[in-house]
This record gives structure tokens, sequence and C-alpha cells, in this order.
């Protein structure tokens, strides 16, 4: 392929002065017995030659040049199509340590069935080295790893999801010389058989195994195995937060602009609100959205005691289905080139498509066969893009700047069709943190058989938390140490529905004017009714010009239930003491504090 391919009895880099990464790299090379190594420099060159050889052997068909220029269709196996939560484990040394909200497997026992896959797994293949560095390549909150893949496919999105190639490489060995650890993560397709796929992770190694899936958070290790599972472990020890959240500036007409990160669990529209498009009337005032990230948010305390912000990403990893001009006219026009897409349809002229597109129509669906409505969707519905965040329209070159953003406040947010009012203000951190450890989402008749079931989903880290909850949420506790000025927390609620079923928020770029009522919350220009349960905004706090609430929607989306909340907290008390001795004092106390306020009805 070029100069640093080689036969794999030469697999140290010719160039590499760091001998612990070329020893990691030999005995991957004698355990897998690939064909070929070959150290990844991420150069446009390299990219064409391996789009080149997927495109020979049918793993990417290239897209409709005139409409999509520069983009690839990929198809996965059928059943290798989402991320594998039962086959995920974090393997400590000890249980207790990964928690009951995660699958544990000794280290030992979890290097030994990996290693056992593993042997010979690479023959007829090559080997592809993959330095990578999540975050801005000169930022202090910046971490490295290297990925060893068998997956080209890997290779250019690795490419897009983070900076990857040469820039990296000399950042782990100047970082190696000096003592720092670099992760390490192996990955191989295999056979892509669903009985021998697995997922390990070893936070106290910073290590990460995977076998068997070639799919997105399962095959890019540097997504969620790398900046959640391995950095929410990594960040604990080095007094920082690793979290899943999305990361927005909001510029007002005078011109300051405040940093808002996020929290949701899926399908509350996290990529759709980092993306937001302010109502005309905003947009003529000369309010202004600019993404920083859509997914993944590193955070520390700065000098000032701020928190500070990266994403550690470079690229969007999106849900294909449901994206529209309608629902995210940034996200559509960011995919218009230079894109990954895996398991979309396509159309006649050879374009994708996915279900709530709102224009063409499919012809051959995600397996390449010919489309039946009747047999299977076009796209499937965890169908992905992979994008450089560069071309998404709201994208600020703050994306790039090594100290971060400033934090003004913290959002946690679920899908709730009933009590959780539109917008609350945790009353301190103690009590943020606790609405975050709370937040979760109810379930529909379509998904589960049952309407409102509630699941949970604390800080929306459920399926990515390295470690034990309770220990992570005394981690979030721990910042408020009387030094740091913390941002404020919210929790949002875009989906209270009215009693004919229907939504009674309209949501996407009129959530702008909550946001804007959390700016004027932390600059304190505006006041705020108190409850047990938080701060609620007075109705004509809100800029509601130009959005129609009827008495209904005006009572749920901003009033407080007290009996309604009363069961709400007796669960998220049993829920609590789900964790066990570990779970913090502090936030039990919490929870029975609100909890006798609404009893005796102050």
């Amino acid at each position: 392929m070029n100069a640093i391919t080689q036969d794999v009895s030469a697999s140290t880099h010719p160039g590499s002065r760091l001998a612990s990464l070329n020893q990691w790299v030999a005995e991957v090379a004698a355990l897998t017995r690939p064909d070929r190594v070959h150290w990844c420099d991420g150069s446009d060159a390299e990219n064409a030659e391996l789009v080149r050889q997927m495109e020979a052997d049918g793993t990417m068909v290239k897209l409709n040049e005139q409409t999509h220029p520069g983009s690839w269709l990929h198809r996965s196996d059928p059943d290798d199509v989402a991320r594998v939560e039962h086959l995920t484990f974090v393997c400590t040394s000890e249980r207790e340590d990964a928690g009951p909200n995660n699958h544990w497997m000794a280290p030992a026992e979890a290097h030994a069935k990996m290693d056992a896959l593993f042997d010979g797994c690479m023959q007829g293949r090559t080997l592809y080295v993959v330095p990578y560095c999540m975050g801005p390549i000169d930022s202090p909150l910046s971490r490295c790893g290297v990925e060893i893949t068998d997956s080209p496919y890997v290779v250019a999105n690795m490419r897009i999801m983070t900076r990857m190639g040469a820039p990296a490489l000399a950042r782990i060995e100047r970082e190696g010389e000096r003592g720092g650890a670099f992760v390490k993560g192996l990955h191989s397709i295999g056979e892509l058989d669903p009985d021998r796929r697995f997922i390990m992770h070893f936070p106290e190694e910073l290590a990460i195994k995977s076998y068997g899936s070639g799919y997105g958070g399962n095959a890019l290790l540097g997504k969620k195995c790398h900046a959640l599972r391995i950095a929410s472990h990594q960040a604990r020890s080095e007094g920082w937060l690793a979290e899943h959240m999305l990361i927005l500036g909001l510029q007002d007409p005078q011109g300051e602009t405040h940093y808002i990160a996020a929290a949701f669990p899926s399908a509350c529209g996290k990529t759709n609100l980092a993306m937001l498009i302010p109502p005309e009337g905003y947009l003529k005032d000369g309010w202004k959205i600019s993404t920083i990230g859509d997914d993944i948010c590193w955070m520390r305390p700065g000098k000032d005691g701020r928190l500070y912000a990266i994403n550690p990403e470079a690229g969007f990893f999106g849900v294909a289905p449901g994206t529209s001009a309608k629902s995210n006219p940034n996200a559509l026009a960011s995919i218009r080139r230079n894109t990954i897409f895996t398991n979309v349809g396509v159309t006649g002229d050879n374009q994708p498509w996915w279900e709530g597109l709102g224009e063409g129509e499919p012809a051959i669906d995600w397996r390449g066969e010919p489309y039946d409505a009747d047999k299977r969707p076009a796209a499937h519905p965890n169908a992905r893009f992979t994008v450089s965040a560069k071309q998404c329209p709201s994208w600020s070159p703050e994306a790039e700047n090594p100290e971060g953003v400033p934090i003004s406040a913290i959002v946690f947010g679920g899908r709730r069709a009933s009590l959780v009012p539109l917008v609350f203000e945790a009353r301190d951190w103690t009590h943020g943190v606790l609405v975050g450890a709370a937040m979760g989402s109810e379930t529909t008749a379509a998904a589960t058989g049952a309407v409102g079931v509630m699941r949970r989903d604390p800080m929306a880290m459920k399926p990515f938390c390295g470690y034990n909850f309770a220990d992570y949420f005394n981690h979030w506790l721990s910042f408020d140490n009387g030094g740091n000025k913390l941002p404020k927390i919210f929790h949002v609620n875009w989906f209270r529905k009215g009693d004919d079923g229907k939504f009674l928020w309209p949501g996407f770029g009129d959530n702008l004017r909550v946001l804007e009522w959390m700016i004027q919350r932390v600059k304190g220009t505006v006041g705020a009714k108190e409850t047990p349960v938080g701060l609620l905004p007075d109705p004509a706090d809100l800029d509601l010009d130009g959005v129609e609430l009827d008495q209904e929607a005006r009572a749920k989306l901003f009033g407080f239930d007290r009996e309604g909340w009363q069961a709400e907290f007796e669960g998220i008390g049993e829920y609590l003491d789900g964790f066990g001795p570990r779970m913090p004092q502090a936030l039990k106390d919490e929870q029975q504090r609100i909890a006798a306020r609404l009893d005796q009805g102050a």
C-alpha cells in the first residue's frame, strides 16, 4: 500500500521510537498471524487505496457522484447491525468495581477467552495499526489510543471519527517517552459469528478486545469503548468527566456565547439539539447555535474553576432513519458529500435513502435486494452515516480549541409522556447529580408491549459507564469541593403529552426558547418558582411568541403534580438502594429530603 506496509516478519514501524508499541504490535501479529502489517498514516493516498480495495471486493459501493460526491455505501452482515450490550463486558480485578450496571468477567478469564478467538484469525488478511487521538491533537484534555484491526472499513471510519495517523503516532511517542500510556484496542471481524462475538474492556489496563463484529461501536474502538467506557474509568482517576453528552454554543444578539452540555438517552433528540436551527424570530434577532459535538463530552476543571469541555470525536456517526430537511437540516446538509453510509437503502439512481428522508423512492434495500415494503424497511432502523464534523453548517472552530469551551449549563433529559415538566432547574450540585442519576424514559407499546414502563438511564450512561455507577455518582459529587465554579444543572422533557396522546411542545427549533431561559438563569436575570423537585419557570419568562399552547399544555408543561412526584421519588429511592452499600449517602439523603418535602406539602 505504501512504504509502511510490511510482511508480518517486519511488524514494527520502521520509524517508531516507542518500544512498548512496537512490542505490542509484534505480539499481536504473532498471535493473529496476518499476511501483512500496515501502519496507518491517515493520508489521502492511503484512504484512496483502502477505498479502492473495498470497492473491488464489494465491501463498499460507490454512490451517485453527482448528488453525493465522494460517498460510499457499506452493507454489514444482517446479524451484525447494532451494539451488543449482552456481549459487552467490563473486566476489573474486583467484580464490585464493575458494578451492577455492567456485565463482568475476571480479566484472566477474559484474556484467555479472547486470545483463543484471536489465534490465527488474521490469516489471509492485513493487520492495520491505527494510531489515533481523541480530541484536538494538541489539547491537554485529549487522550490517545492505537487500534489494531483487520477491517479496512474500520480504518476508513476511524479516519473520519478521530484524529488518526501520523500526528497521533507522534503524540503517542512523545507521551510514551515520558511514561504516558495509550489505550490498546485489538479488533477482528473474525467470522462475524454471533456466537463468537465479545467486546471486552480492561479499564485497569487501558485495553479493549473486540471480536466477531464489524459494526460501529463494536468495531470503532475509539468511540464508545474508549471515549466512554475506558475514558470514564480514566477520568475518575485523573479528576475529570467522560460523558455521553452533546456540546452546543448559544450566541445571543449581543454576541455573548454560552456553552451547554446535554445528556439524553437514545431516541430523545440529542443530535437534533446539537445542530438546532433557531426559530425565525430568533434568527432575525441574531441568535446563533454552534455545534461542538453531538455525542461525547470530556470535561475537566480549568484554572478558574469552571468546567471546560472538548468533543473527543472528529466526526458524526449518526442514525440515518428519521433524518430529514424538517427534523435536522444541518445533519442532512452535512452528509451530501464525503460520507460513508452503512445499511441504508438506495434509489434507482444510486442515492442513499432511508425511512423519514422525505424525498426520493427506494429501489434496493439495505441487504442489497429489491425493495419490498412488505418484507423489510429500505434502511435498517439503525442505519448510520459517518461524516466529518467540519462538514456540518453549524460546526464551530471552537471544537478545535485545545483548552476546550467553558460550560455554563448541564442538561439532562428523557422521554416522559407524563409527570415531568418542560424544564426545571436543580437547586444545587448535589440535587443536580440526583436529577441525572434518576433520569430515564418511558417506553412505548411498540417497543415493549407495555406503555409507560420507566427505564432509568443515569446521565444517559447506562450502557457506557466503565465502572460501578455508585462510584460514578460519588465522582460527580466530588466536583463540588468549594473551589470549582460549577455550571447550573437542568432537566428537560420535550416529550410531554396531552390527554389526546399528542405532544404538547413543538420541539425542534423551539427548544431554543428553553435554552434561552436556562442562560437567563445562569446570568441571574430571570426568576423561577420553587417546588420540592426543582425550580420551574413562569411561562411569562419564556419567549413563547409564535407558539400556541392551550390551557392543558401550559398546565402540564409548567405545572407540578405533587402526588405523581411522591410516587416518582419512592421509585427513585428503591432505584438508588439497588446499587448497594457503595451508593453515596449524600444522594440518598437528597432523595429522602425531597421525598419528605413532598409528603409534608412543603
